[in-house]
Parts: structure tokens; sequence; C-alpha cells
């Protein structure tokens, strides 16, 4: 690790009407350093993030790049100053090649026309570099979303970019992708460039990470090396304190099954899946990115066609061809993307909250608003969720408290499944610590739980059973008892 500094972000301040987002933040990034961002959702790191990438203008503070004091007044001013930004929902367009978008907006251009053999052959030079093994004139929309993280960190870079932002790159990719993830980024910081790196994964920190700087509360906590510190220290640091239980958990028998799905396929990926599920346990189901998880359980909840299968609640078969069909069979579904599938980002927790439930205060033309803010108020308080007031726009929650709401909204249709698709993907330790005590509390009271989730310690901290899926096929369920990461893994990876 080198020991030039590269950027240093003096006494940042920032308000937002009703809120002190960012006070007196300090941080420093050097040279050919992966330098992490930790905090709690709502911590300020993305505030901080958008300051320095031009989204946001500082208060109070000043930013230094390279020695000298800058003006970031935009984003066109941030990447004259080398800063690029890779945000955890990809901005690329599916329709265009690789080539088209890494160069958009600033072709080469001759005699008037846009010279594609020259920005093919120049995005392919770039491509080449840091062995992607993409081709610049593949559609995006072909590639993997690894491939998608590679060719906008390619797109960064063709900007001559010194500091690289990357927003939990890891969130969306399989254990191999991650690995040449992390083999791109250490090639960049080889060459000099700076990475500041925000995940939830702590368990990443060690292996690409150099220093680790903590926010609370809009706060500066500490910067730590992250060789000479621990997990703990590092989430006590986060959170305040230390979470003594951190999976909250009561593992008991359970013999009744009330659900039992019998060779379900949808045609593409998932193959003659069959399981069944216990009331009052959680179930989760484990396997590698594509397993054909996600695909299992939208088919199932009549969001995709079964092309085959049948599904059985409490020992009678029934017929599923709709959402609506699974609602009133007692089952509803936390999608995988809540901000894609899930959450109306520009709408009121509210309207978050109820609109699955609009039946119970809407008769006719007659809107009870009461009972709609009683019905909102109950899942605020059931879900311990943070918000202003219940008219909040949902976009501007924190990811946990987005993603408390998403679950409160289909609690109140008094499942007796719940199927959680990676409930806790972009939350931070203190919210998952949370959700997990609400999971183990919904299944003492008898609710049955499927939880697929792609984090190993998630899935044997959690689940009473564990099925296990590679390539669309089911391969084997294993007892919380008897699992191991090396035992899932086994059969994850066949």
């Amino acid at each position: 690790m080198s020991g030039t500094t590269l950027l240093e972000m003096k006494h940042i301040h920032k308000k937002f009407p009703g809120v002190y987002a960012l006070k007196d933040i300090n941080f420093e990034l050097r040279t050919g350093e992966v330098h992490a961002l930790l905090g709690e959702n709502g911590a300020g790191k993305s505030t901080l993030i958008k300051v320095l990438g031009g989204i946001y203008t500082a208060d109070e503070g000043e930013i230094i790049i390279n020695g000298k004091k800058v003006n970031i007044d935009g984003v066109k001013a941030a990447q004259a100053n080398g800063v690029a930004i890779i945000h955890q929902e990809l901005v690329l367009v599916p329709y265009m090649t690789v080539a088209e978008n890494i160069f958009l907006g600033r072709e080469p251009m001759s005699s008037g026309f846009v010279d594609k053999k020259k920005m093919n052959h120049d995005a392919q030079k770039l491509l080449d570099d840091y062995q992607m093994g993409i081709q610049a004139n593949q559609l995006i929309k072909e590639l993997t979303i690894a491939q998608q993280q590679m060719v906008e960190i390619v797109k960064a870079i063709s900007y001559n970019s010194k500091i690289l932002v990357m927003d939990e790159p890891t969130s969306s990719i399989s254990d191999k992708e991650v690995a040449f993830l992390f083999k791109t980024m250490r090639s960049l910081t080889s060459k000099g460039v700076g990475i500041i790196y925000i995940s939830h994964k702590m368990s990443e920190l060690e292996e690409i990470c150099d220093r680790v700087t903590v926010m609370r509360d809009g706060e500066y906590v500490g910067t730590e090396v992250v060789k000479n510190t621990t997990k703990d220290a590092l989430v006590a640091m986060m959170v305040g304190r230390e979470l003594t239980n951190y999976y909250t958990r009561d593992f008991e028998e359970h013999e009744e099954v009330i659900m039992r799905c019998e060779g379900i396929s949808d045609g593409e990926l998932a193959e003659n899946v069959s399981f069944e599920l216990r009331k009052g346990e959680i179930l989760g189901f484990a396997g590698l990115v594509g397993a054909g998880r996600s695909e299992v359980m939208k088919s199932i909840f009549g969001l995709m066609p079964k092309s085959t299968g049948d599904i059985y609640l409490e020992g009678k078969k029934v017929t599923i061809n709709s959402p609506i069909d699974a609602m009133k069979n007692g089952i509803a579904l936390v999608p995988e993307n809540r901000k894609l599938e899930g959450l109306y980002l520009v709408q009121s927790v509210r309207f978050n909250s109820t609109i699955e439930v609009l039946n119970e205060f809407i008769k006719g033309i007659f809107v009870d608003n009461s009972k709609e803010r009683e019905i909102t108020q109950e899942y605020i308080d059931k879900m311990a969720t943070k918000t202003p007031s219940q008219e909040q726009a949902i976009g501007n929650l924190s990811g946990g408290n987005q993603q408390k709401v998403l679950i409160g909204r289909w609690l109140a249709t008094h499942p007796k499944i719940l199927i959680l698709d990676e409930p806790t993907r972009g939350v931070d330790v203190g919210a998952k610590s949370e959700i997990y005590a609400i999971m183990n509390k919904l299944a003492k009271q008898g609710m049955s739980i499927i939880m697929i989730s792609s984090e190993l310690p998630e899935i044997l901290g959690m689940s009473d059973r564990i099925y296990i899926m590679a390539h669309g096929k089911m391969r084997g369920c294993i007892s919380h008892k008897e699992a191991t990461q090396e035992s899932v893994m086994m059969l994850a990876a066949e």
C-alpha cells in the first residue's frame, strides 16, 4: 500500500430538511489502496460518496485531490477530477454494445459520423488490458451481472479515473465472479488507482481491503488497518455496541407438513424440484447464483408459469396460476430485488405498507384513511421501522428500513407461508440482526418461512433444514445439526 495521499475529504458537512446527514466527516484515500467504507444503512456513506461524485454539494468542508483543493459542483466536475462511481444499480443500456456503452456520449467521430471501427478497437484494447474476456461488439443484455460490472469498471477507467468508488459490487454475483472482480481490483491498484469499497459483507474486508473507515449516524467513528482489527471490533464501531446474539434462533423439531411441492419445473431453469415445508420452521434454500432457487419460488407464487409440478397445502392439492391465487392460499413472497420488484420508491411508507390489503380500508368508493394509517403503524411498530413519518417517501429510507416495510407489507396479508428471497441483501449488520429476530419470532408463532440466501453463515445460522440446489435441480437436504459450510458447498458446487 502506497503512502501517497490521493484524496482528502476534510470536515464535510451536509444537511437536508430535518436531517443532518454528514457531521464533520474526514476521509483519506491513498494511491493503490482499497479503502472500505463501513456503516449501517443511514450512516451517511452514500451521502458522502454523492458529495465526492458531484451529485450533492457539501454545505461545509473541502475536497483535496493529489494535494490540490478542488471544487466538485457536478458529476462532470467529478469526472474531470478523476472520480468515478460504480453504483449498485448498474446504469448500462442493455440493447447497446459494450463499446457503445463505454463511449456513450463521447463517441469518436470521423467526417461527422461515429467511427465505429475506432470505438470498437479502443474498447477492445481496454477490455483486453484487464483480461476481461468480453468482446466489444457484444450486447450488454447478453452479459452476466458480473460481466456488466466489469464493463462499468472499464468505462470508469476510460475516463482516466484515479479514484474509483464501488458500491456493493458483490451483492449479485457468484464466488467465482467475486474472485475475478478482486483480481481486477488488484490490477487497478497496482497501477495507482485508489478504490473506495462499500460492502456489508465483512468477510470480504480481509481479502481485498487495506484500511477501513467506519461511519455512524452521519459522523466519523474511526479508521483502522484491516489486518490490525477484528470483525467484532468493527461491528461494535458500526452499531455503537456489541451484537451478542447476531443470529437469533430457537431451533425446535417440526413434524407437521404445511406445504409439499412435487416436480416443479419452469421450462427454463428449474427442473423437477420437490421439497416439503413444515409448520413453524425456517427452511433455507442454498445454492450458487443461477441455481434456480428464485425461479422455483416465483413459480410457486404464480409469478412464473410452471411447465410441470403440483403444490399441496395442508394435504390438499391447490392450483396457483397468479400471485392472487397464492395470496388466497396464504402464501406471501418478498422478492430478491426490492427496488425493482417490490417497492414503489417515490411513494410513501403508508402506500407501500398497505398496497396489498386495499380491501381492508377501501369499501366501494369509500376510503377509511384512519384504518389505513392504523395498519401502517401496526407494521412500523412490529418491524421497528425507522421513518420520520408514514408519509416519508420510501426511497429516502435506508435499505434496512425499506426491507422492513416490504416484509411488513406482506405480513399484513396474514400469510401462513412467507417466502423471503435474499432478505438481508444490502442491509447493514444491525438491521440484519433485527430481521433475524423478527423471523425467529414469526416461526415461534407458527408461521412457515422459506429463506433463499446466498450467504452461507445466514443459511447455517437461521435454517432448521437446508435444501441445496445446483443448475436448476435439487441436490439434497441437510438438517441444521449436520450442516456445515463444507457440506452445503459440496452439493451446491456439483
